[in-house]
């Protein structure tokens, strides 16, 4: 599988943002907090973690950031309420 890519607003696993197997799409809210908006994960891939795997990397970068996440994806938002891990950057709602 190939390394997790970054591109304005976007995490990807693919050939390039046009052609993923799978993408986690965020916005910011203001200077400290970034909206989860959608995750995908294309079928074929499904059930091998990669969704958790961006998750992860939006965590990631929202504490390199010093910004709060607000998960509106359904996914996004199961994943980081059940993980304690997450609780630093989760804005609860």
């Amino acid at each position: 599988m190939d390394a997790i890519k970054k591109d304005k607003n976007i995490f990807y696993v693919g050939a390039d943002v046009k052609n993923v197997a799978a993408k986690i799409t965020f916005v910011n809210r203001g200077e400290d907090k970034i909206v989860i908006k959608h995750t995908f994960v294309s079928e074929p891939f499904r059930g091998q973690g990669l969704g958790l795997q961006l998750v992860k990397e939006v965590v990631e970068y929202a504490r390199q950031e010093n910004k709060k996440i607000i998960p509106k994806c359904p996914f996004a938002k199961e994943v980081m309420t059940k993980n304690d891990d997450y609780s630093d950057v989760l804005v609860k709602t």
